[in-house]
């Protein structure tokens, strides 16, 4: 991978992390264009996605610092209930990601055409929150486990992971800025988690990755600079209730993906 390449495909992670539009099929596409493929995929993947993990800490941290400064008062009050909430969002992925790991991997290798279908079923999750309920309900425990359950399908790419959480709010009532804010406090813990184990598993083997460091870098740079842009604005693309228009353009990509898929078979 040459940097030129992990620039584009930092930016295209950092614009698609936080925009409805699933951000590892994006990755998947652009890999396969530059022919890039295997197990260096999805380090790469890790990585850049740790980068946005970043710009979420930039974004939300004024949110964050009262996360903890409460949660270390010791008393049971709504923020440590959201830090609860949070925790209990990510137990689906983690069990996903310890159980399925292997089958996970798989899932990164290049099939456009399960990318293509997948982006379907994102812009039909979208298009069907114009028939949610209008409501300013509260997240809940259940609804927690429910938006956590969402996450951990999103790993499938082309599944948008913020289009999935935040949809799935939204049918169960839950006020749309609430909603938009757990969607990307809730990846925190399992980016994080899975970036850790990543760098660790490169700083142990020189062989982890045959990418490059320089390529890792910028494509971390170009990620982490491209979500703070992506991030605000999806905030507001909530707010006003606009994530219905991103249906049109997964619908798009997705049919061009599945024609690209079949037209390589044949």
């Amino acid at each position: 991978m040459s940097w030129l390449e992990a620039l584009i495909l930092g930016l295209i992670q950092g614009l698609t992390e936080f925009l409805p539009v699933s951000s590892s099929g994006h990755l998947e596409l652009g890999s396969a264009f530059f022919g890039l493929q295997g197990e260096d995929n999805l380090t790469f993947s890790i990585i850049v996605h740790g980068a946005t993990f970043l710009s979420i800490l930039v974004v939300f941290r004024k949110d964050i610092v009262d996360l903890f400064i409460n949660l270390f008062k010791f008393q049971w009050n709504n923020e440590t209930k959201f830090i609860l909430l949070l925790i209990i969002s990510a137990v689906p992925v983690a069990l996903a990601g310890v159980f399925l790991k292997d089958h996970i991997e798989l899932l990164f290798n290049g099939n456009i055409l399960l990318v293509g279908f997948m982006l379907l079923v994102t812009a039909s999750l979208l298009f069907l929150t114009k028939y949610s309920p209008q409501k300013k309900g509260e997240i809940t425990f259940k609804s927690a486990i429910l938006i956590g359950i969402a996450q951990t399908i999103a790993i499938i790419p082309g599944i948008s992971r913020s289009g999935a959480t935040i949809s799935t709010a939204l049918y169960l009532g839950i006020d749309r800025e609430k909603a938009t804010r757990f969607s990307f406090l809730m990846v925190l813990i399992p980016i994080f988690g899975a970036s850790l184990l990543e760098v660790l598993d490169l700083a142990k083997e020189s062989s982890a990755s045959s990418i490059g460091v320089l390529p890792l870098i910028v494509g971390a740079i170009a990620a982490f600079t491209a979500g703070l842009l992506a991030c605000n604005a999806m905030i507001n693309i909530v707010k006003k209730g606009k994530i219905v228009y991103f249906s049109i353009y997964c619908l798009i990509i997705g049919l061009a993906a599945i024609s690209y898929g079949l037209f390589d078979i044949l």
